[in-house]
């Protein structure tokens, strides 16, 4: 049997199982466990993490559950800036988009600049103009609306308030992710996001920046972040658990917890990660009170958490 290890998350935030109804826990589950059987299959088949991480990533962008992709959040103006990054663990290739819309599957767009620019990130009217060179199809507003995202940017339209997915007033979540170890021993991350609700001036958080919010290295690690993306920003936290294991010689979960438990909060920063090393394992650590998660490795039984467990 091929080895392979397979994480993703689908947002970390206040979730309280108390709060959560059993129609949405089921929801949220079988959702998650869809994402998770999506990349799953590519690694069964002796396939590339890359390319489990895409399919993962694209049916968590798929479902409007999710604040990626269709279930993205309103922006300031009414619409929606999305945002996705993809890394190659195997030779630290990587590729981005921020700031588009109309896009079904920004993570997919990210895999385009990637494999056919020689840059990294696109922001824009510019990374618009490369989806249409390169044929995407853009999906009309209507396709991105959803009752409840709409509801949460009126609670808050016209105000100078931003405020993210897994705020405590709507007990929803935002960013979805995927990390990867395929048969090959290699690596590949790859996050998206809608962003802040009633977010202005082009706001970009750690989503699509490379070691922020997104990291592969064989010889490491590859993490994917959920959480208040600014501070992940300035704790450059995707690539720091790469450097914790690398120069620190921290296995996975160590690093991992030093930064999520005490390097991020001494910045009031909160939020979650997923992680796989070059061994196949796994790391799914938060400081919040919950998180969208699932994993697999060949050969166990896979597991899907929401709760602080």
């Amino acid at each position: 049997m091929s080895t392979y290890s397979l994480a993703i998350h689908g947002g970390a935030g206040t979730i309280l199982k108390h709060e959560m109804s059993p129609e949405k826990e089921v929801a949220y589950t079988l959702a998650l466990q869809a994402a998770l059987q999506a990349g799953e299959e590519i690694l069964r088949q002796g396939g590339a993490a890359l390319d489990a991480v895409m399919a993962a990533v694209t049916s968590l962008e798929d479902c409007p559950l999710f604040n990626a992709g269709r279930g993205s959040v309103f922006n300031a103006a009414g619409g929606h800036e999305m945002d996705a990054s993809i890394m190659d663990g195997s030779n630290r290739m990587a590729g981005a988009v921020a700031g588009i819309h109309g896009i079904r599957n920004p993570i997919r767009l990210a895999r385009e600049v990637m494999d056919h620019t020689e840059h990294v990130l696109l922001i824009g009217d510019g990374a618009l103009a490369f989806a249409d060179a390169r044929g995407y199809e853009r999906m009309p507003a209507e396709y991105f609306h959803d009752d409840f995202r709409f509801a949460q940017w009126q609670d808050v339209k016209g105000t100078e308030a931003i405020q993210l997915d897994h705020t405590i007033k709507d007990r929803k979540f935002g960013t979805v992710g995927a990390v990867a170890l395929d048969s090959r021993g290699h690596l590949a991350a790859g996050t998206s996001t809608g962003g802040m609700t009633n977010k202005k001036y082009g706001r970009v958080g750690d989503s699509p920046v490379i070691g922020a919010g997104t990291w592969a290295w064989d010889r490491t690690c590859a993490v994917s972040c959920t959480g208040s993306g600014e501070f992940f920003l300035r704790g450059v936290v995707a690539y720091d658990v790469s450097c914790l294991m690398e120069y620190k010689g921290l296995s996975l979960q160590a690093a991992c917890d030093e930064v999520i438990h005490h390097r991020l909060p001494e910045i009031q920063g909160d939020g979650g990660l997923i992680a796989v090393d070059a061994q196949g394992n796994i790391a799914m650590p938060f400081n919040t009170e919950g998180m969208y998660r699932a994993s697999v490795k060949s050969g166990l039984d896979r597991f899907v958490g929401i709760y602080g467990e």
